[in-house]
């Protein structure tokens, strides 16, 4: 799979637009664009970074759910 997909997925995944996903990650909405467009390349590790992100959130998430 080539980057600029699997950061498209990424971010479908999650359920947010563009704009909302950039101000989740603090990546530029402009950057995102690119990167998803095959405009631009971001390095290899960013995919894999966003994603451990994604799953840290979501399995804190979980945690603090089940001590509610």
């Amino acid at each position: 799979m080539d980057i600029a997909k699997s950061i498209k997925e990424l971010r479908e995944s999650t359920g947010m637009s563009r704009k909302e996903f950039s101000e989740h990650t603090g990546i530029p909405v402009r950057t995102l664009e690119d990167w998803e467009a095959g405009r631009r390349t971001p390095p290899d590790y960013i995919p894999r970074l966003i994603a451990y992100q994604l799953k840290y959130e979501e399995l804190v998430e979980g945690k603090e759910e089940n001590l509610l």
